[in-house]
Parts: C-alpha cells; structure tokens; sequence
C-alpha cells in the first residue's frame, strides 16, 4: 500500500516515515456495507482500523448512535491493546473502506513502531476514560 494513504490520517500524520511504511506493508485494504456490524461489544478484539471513506456508528449496550466515525478516524485501539475485547459495536452506516491491521500483523511489526504504539495507547485511554 501506498504509505501517502496513510500519512493522511491523523494519528498517524507526525509518525517517523520509516514507521509509516512498516505500517503500510502491513495494513489490508477491507470493503464494508453499509448497516454491517464491524465490531460488536465484548467480542475479542484482534485488529485496528483505520477509516479510510465512508461513516459508521459507535453504538451504545441498547444500539442507541453515541458517536461518529469518518474518514481519518481510527477505532479498534481499545481492545487490541489495551482490554483484549471490544468496549463498542461499530456499525457502518455507508459503504465504508477501512484498513485493517490485524494483532498478528501487529505484534509483527510492533518492535519497529513504537511511535505508533505510543499514539494507538493515548488514543485508547483517553477513549476509555470517558
């Protein structure tokens, strides 16, 4: 993949360039449907994505919208490296296209990314916190 693809989002915008590509050599592109379920609460958590187009919905325990996702935002942070399981369901809400770094993909590539572990660990207590 083409690592300007990623420089665009901006959690990873300020990473070392050498980072960016490790990064990029490891993401998968993925399709999604609109009114698809990307994640679902409390299931294992085992990827990050990252939105390239399209929107999609954090949804509370009752499916009520409490939260919005579009292109440039990252979710899945949480329960891949923080809890081990999903703290939200994520629904599409239009045709989406996501890049998705799976955990084995991940763990991979972690020794060379510790800029972007640092910037996913932020991200995901900060979201926790709330």
């Amino acid at each position: 993949m083409d690592s300007s693809r990623l420089a665009a989002f901006p959690l990873l915008a300020d990473l070392p360039a050498a980072e960016i590509d490790e990064v990029a050599a490891a993401v998968k592109e993925v399709d999604v449907d609109a009114g698809a379920t990307i994640t679902t609460l409390d299931d294992y958590g085992a990827a990050i994505y990252f939105v390239e187009q399209g929107e999609a919905d954090v949804l509370s325990e009752s499916g009520e919208a409490t939260q919005a996702l579009g292109s440039g935002d990252t979710f899945g942070e949480i329960g891949a490296l923080l809890t081990g399981e999903r703290t939200a369901t994520v629904a599409a809400r239009t045709r989406m296209r996501l890049l998705s770094l799976s955990d084995q993909d991940f763990q991979r590539i972690r020794p060379r990314v510790p800029e972007l572990e640092r910037s996913l660990r932020r991200l995901g207590v900060e979201r926790a916190g709330r």
